[in-house]
């Protein structure tokens, strides 16, 4: 058996040896009795009342009376809606009667915001929190993923491949992309990190979306894109301890499978190509000759090769955790392991595994004392796809096998190369699948110790804390040769190892003051940092080893060692960060909020930036004057800030000098010109505003979230050209503005004492704009054949070309148009719209054809409960966005290839019978092929994101023991995508769709058991 394959029977093994004797507990009793409202004395219908050790408990009946099995000592948690909770630990009284008091839970919630906690009444930011529950419904060994369509203002871009994490923006972009200067700043426990990739979902108790400068300017450079706050689970105080087993076992399925043309489109598209200037159907007919006729139709070869079917694979996903959580009167701890598998649906050696290790303590030593600790050991391996795969298939020919016997001398495998038939390129997938190995083995430690002192009780502490995050990577890439044709092959095995080490250490000290005087609450925190980020790098590449054993795969065992293609390398940066936060309310109806931060770091010429913040709320809703029926809570906010990006490079340049010649009295005169060109780049700044109010309704069973903001990246980071030089650098004199409207809705209700229901959803716009180009008209990005193109008033990088008004049909069209003529075109070429009615097509006539930003997101989200059955589901969409279809414009360097079912079906292949594609000659010609918006199309889509449906068997007693609290889950995950995109699906990070790794469907069965 694999080890892989092993795991998971271990660590089910393994759990329920640990746990057996834990049937053998002490006696339970029963305890009853009514809960009544306080102010009225009725009784609450449907009163939730939970044992916190088992998770487990009842809910009063029609006349607020219930009754309990327990333990003495045990801790229960009485909650309502539009109630304040209650707690309280069980002794040998067994007749319990409980009065609730009206209030609101939802406004008491403490919420992580930055070097601290807030209530979310005091609030003035806009943040975002996602419970446990919530997260862990989506299957996923990526936890940004379960966020996606939750959490209104943030775009998750998913991504198929194993171990890949997605792509997550907050509030659009403020930097020009890459070098990941678009990701949000994540902090796991006060610890800074880059991506969360390593981290299993059922460790985490909360993820907070920090999305307005009033929340994130703590943070200062790091955080122009969002912070994401995770907190890991805790124990609690006096909880015996409870030991968890959470895992699934599921199946990943690729659904909208791309149609591409099969052997009889194929065949026929290719015989209407002109034959003095395209031989391919020559290579038709060498396909029958080489592998026979089919015997349905003759006039096509006996190969009709679905190529995705053939690289596509049904793949198993899984995750198994243990967690023993406890606490007693002075200290709290949380213990577990995780395992989690996901193979890739690419049929090759394409897969992630990772083995987790967690521990988290946190002890009273002294009355004014605490002390603690929490760390993550993470143990990756993931081997990587080789994703020209997806390319390869979109453009190899039906009429082409995966197998040839008749190729000579093929080896290992007798893979069939498309150039026996004619065509310039191999084109098979499977070789660049088999013959490849791409293996990383990824070390993560995530250590924080914190101590703090209450120097004045319930006022006045100080907390030092340590953080040291280690990731050590090694990367290697094999190519393991074979033979197929002369141009199509491998002859020398080569390797290629690297050796990547990121140490990235945090020295927090803080001091936090807090008081109430009357009406007027007050807090008052101030602190200090120190972090050192170190990071190495050492590779070589080497050829000809020996392949039959992965023993041998080594640098020192092959013939060659690439000596040019040796490299190391490495970067150590260190700042240093004063910052403070001031947060007032009086009576908690004004609130008053503010934060500065002075960070100072070795990476920019500038050491030294500011970043301040100021928040104000007022609670209309405690007025005296305010009384409108069905508001129960009404909150207006407000918030300016400055947060940092340092995410863009530091500033590089060079002087040069260059031999020139020049004439002076008829001579050649030699002479050197020298010039200095450095970028002196500095860490952008993004100044934000932000307006929103927070309501609940209805006895707070709607809960109301909206917000408008404007954020501008002031010092954007832009290619300036240089005088009289030429050629650009890097400058901090570009503005990009993102603008939006952001609204979450959420409505909790029940039926009766058996059914609850809940109606969640959220949408948000995007506005995203080039404000200032240092006075340059444009800047260009992408390649000259898909020109990308960044233009004051328009979003960053927009896609760039010819608008295609038609097709054109017959040959008076060809005459009653100069255009037409002067570029003698044929009926079945593309007609462009001319922009400036100069009745010339040239580059004056591109315009805008889109952006990859959608203008609109949403999610909304379905849950009821009858007695211990659980039903969720989430949808989630977005509109506005466009995607570039690269993989058509292969064509532009590559003709003589397959084509998409779509584009097979709805060519223009005489009068009437497209205005939308070209012809098959069209195809080919230069005319056609510009940019247009024939190559850009709809990114918009509707998914449904997930249903879960589960079911809980309560704790028990059996057989005087105690039956664990069980709870079986089945999930389907993105079962359903609606687009009408011409791909695998519409989510494309960049908005450019060449070798995207399909996105699949998730189907799980799920196990929770807590003892």
């Amino acid at each position: 058996m694999k080890p892989k394959r092993f795991l998971p029977f271990f660590f089910i093994g393994f759990f329920f040896w640990i746990l057996t004797p834990s049937l053998l507990a002490q006696d339970e009793i029963t305890y009853t009795g009514q809960v009544t409202a306080g102010d009225s004395g009725e009784p609450l219908i449907g009163v939730n009342i939970l044992i916190l050790r088992t998770g487990s408990g009842t809910q009063t009946d029609f006349d607020g009376n219930y009754e309990l099995v327990a333990q003495p000592g045990d801790s229960i948690q009485i909650s309502y809606i539009g109630y304040d909770p209650i707690l309280y630990q069980l002794g040998v009284e067994t007749q319990l009667d409980f009065s609730m008091e009206s209030g609101n839970q939802m406004l008491e919630e403490i919420i992580v915001v930055g070097y601290g906690t807030q209530k979310q009444k005091d609030l003035t930011s806009s943040i975002t929190t996602v419970s446990s529950e919530e997260i862990m419904k989506t299957p996923t060994g990526q936890a940004m993923q379960s966020l996606q369509g939750k959490v209104a203002g943030m775009q998750i871009v998913s991504s198929g491949a194993p171990g890949s994490a997605p792509q997550v923006r907050v509030r659009g972009i403020g930097s020009y992309p890459g070098g990941n200067n678009e990701a949000p700043l994540y902090v796991v426990d006060g610890m800074f990190f880059d991506n969360i990739d390593f981290l299993n979902t059922s460790d985490i108790a909360t993820i907070s979306v920090l999305k307005d400068a009033s929340a994130a300017a703590i943070y200062g450079v790091r955080a122009a894109n969002g912070v994401v706050l995770i907190e890991t689970k805790s124990g609690r105080q006096d909880q015996p301890a409870q030991i968890t087993y959470n895992g699934y076992y599921g199946v990943q399925v690729a659904n909208n499978v791309m149609k591409m043309a099969n052997s009889q489109q194929f065949t026929q598209i290719i015989s209407e190509l002109d034959p003095d200037r395209f031989p391919d159907y020559q290579f038709i007919l060498n396909a029958m000759q080489r592998y026979g006729r089919s015997r349905v139709d003759p006039n096509i070869p006996d190969v009709n090769t679905d190529w995705y079917s053939k690289i596509i694979r049904p793949a198993p996903i899984q995750n198994h955790s243990i967690n023993v959580t406890g606490g007693g009167s002075s200290a709290t701890y949380a213990l577990g392991a995780n395992f989690f598998g996901q193979d890739g649906i690419l049929d090759m050696k394409n897969e992630y595994q990772r083995f987790n290790l967690r521990s988290k303590v946190d002890y009273q030593a002294l009355d004014w004392l605490n002390l603690g600790g929490n760390m993550i050991l993470s143990n990756g391996t993931k081997y990587s796809p080789e994703n020209t795969a997806w390319f390869r298939a979109y453009l190899a020919v039906p009429i082409l096998p995966v197998l040839d016997e008749q190729i000579p001398n093929a080896f290992p495998d007798p893979y069939a190369s498309a150039q026996y038939l004619g065509y310039r390129g191999g084109q098979n997938p499977f070789p660049a699948m088999e013959y490849n190995d791409n293996k990383e083995k990824i070390r993560k430690l995530l250590a924080n110790f914190y101590v703090e002192v209450d120097l004045i009780p319930d006022k006045l502490s100080f907390k030092t804390t340590y953080n040291h995050n280690f990731t050590a990577l090694d990367l290697r890439n094999v190519d393991l040769p074979y033979f197929s044709s002369p141009g199509f092959q491998n002859p020398d095995a080569g390797i290629r190892r690297t050796w990547s080490t990121f140490s990235n250490q945090i020295w927090d000290n803080i001091l936090t003051f807090k008081d109430q005087y009357g009406a007027h609450g007050l807090t008052i925190m101030g602190g200090a940092s120190y972090r050192d980020e170190a990071y190495s790098q050492l590779g070589a590449s080497a050829r000809n080893f020996p392949t039959d054993r992965e023993e041998a795969w080594y640098i020192d065992q092959a013939e060659t060692i690439v000596v040019d293609a040796v490299g190391d390398g490495g970067s150590h940066q260190y700042g240093m960060s004063y910052f403070g936060r001031l947060s007032y309310n009086f009576d908690h109806k004004y609130l008053l909020y503010g934060t500065f931060r002075a960070d100072g770091s070795s990476k920019y010429q500038q050491k030294w930036g500011y970043f301040p913040t100021v928040g104000a709320g007022w609670v209309l809703s405690q007025e005296d004057f305010f009384d409108v029926a069905g508001i129960d809570y009404l909150k207006l906010r407000g918030s300016w800030g400055e947060l940092g990006n340092d995410n863009i490079q530091a500033s590089d340049g060079a002087r040069t000098t260059q031999v020139v010649n020049t004439v002076f009295g008829g001579q050649m005169v030699p002479g050197t010109q020298t010039s200095n060109v450095f970028s002196s780049l500095r860490w952008e700044v993004v100044e934000e505003l932000n307006f929103g109010l927070t309501a609940n309704l209805m006895d707070s069973r709607m809960t109301v979230d909206a917000d408008y903001y404007t954020r501008d990246t002031k010092n954007a980071a832009i290619r300036v050209g240089i005088p009289l030089i030429g050629g650009t650098v890097l400058r901090n004199v570009g503005v990009i503005r993102n603008a939006g409207f952001e609204l979450a809705l959420n409505w909790t209700d029940k039926i009766s004492d058996d059914w609850n229901y809940q109606i969640g959803g959220n949408i948000s716009t995007l506005k995203n704009e080039v404000r200032d180009l240092f006075g340059q008209p444009y800047i260009d990005g992408g390649s000259a054949e898909f020109r990308q193109r960044s233009i004051v008033g328009q979003p960053v990088l927009a896609f760039f070309g010819r608008e295609v008004t038609g097709v054109y049909q017959n040959q008076s069209e060809i005459e009653a148009d100069p255009i037409a003529k002067d570029n003698n075109l044929e009926p079945g070429d593309l007609k462009f719209k001319d922009q400036n009615g100069d009745g010339v097509m040239d580059g004056e006539d591109r315009v805008i054809l889109g952006s990859y930003f959608p203008d609109l997101m949403y999610g909304f989200n379905l849950g009821m409960s009858f007695r211990s059955f659980n039903l969720s589901a989430n949808f989630i969409g977005q509109s506005g966005n466009s995607i570039l279809n690269r993989k058509r414009g292969e064509y532009i360097f590559t003709n003589d290839t397959n084509l998409d079912a779509d584009l097979a079906v709805n060519r223009w292949h005489g009068e009437g019978t497209s205005d939308k594609y070209p012809s098959a000659n069209g195809l080919r010609k230069g005319w056609n092929q510009s940019l247009s918006d024939y190559y850009i199309e709809d990114g918009s889509f509707f998914r449904i994101q997930n249903v879960t449906l589960s079911y809980t068997v309560p704790g028990t007693t059996l057989l005087g023991g105690n039956f664990p609290e069980t709870t079986l889950t089945l999930t389907a995950d993105r079962p359903v995508t609606i687009f009408d995109y011409n791909g695998f699906n519409p989510e494309v990070a960049d908005g450019i769709d060449r070798q995207t790794y399909p996105i699949p469907s998730v189907y799980t069965v799920g196990l929770n058991v807590k003892f």
